[in-house]
């Protein structure tokens, strides 16, 4: 469930980045790489409990697929957290700068 939820979510993150120029803009690629970085590194770990556990890997019992899920949906939720951090020191459109600025001279 965990590489699943990744990969779903780097699916989406890409689509978005290639069809809309905004996206780019607003740096969403750099979510897309956390997004795959993730799958990467969710897809080591099938292939290396795969070879560990054999068949069995391919039959998880209900909590661990609660639990393989919840953990997917908390590597989304931090990835889009930093990358919201990203986004706001980035300041791409200069929004936060500007009503900082405006906000001190009144």
């Amino acid at each position: 469930m965990t590489l699943l939820i990744s990969v779903v979510a780097a699916i989406v993150t890409t689509l978005v980045w290639y069809t809309n120029e905004k996206a780019r803009k607003l740096n969403i690629g750099k979510l897309a790489f956390a997004f795959w970085g993730a799958s990467l590194m969710w897809m080591v770990d099938a292939v290396v409990e795969y070879l560990e556990d054999g068949a069995d890997y391919f039959v998880p019992s209900g909590a661990d697929m609660i639990n393989d899920a919840f953990l997917g949906i908390c590597v989304v939720v931090l990835a889009l957290a930093v990358w919201v951090v990203y986004f706001i020191i980035k300041d791409p459109d200069k929004v936060i700068y500007t009503t900082v600025k405006t906000d001190a001279q009144v």
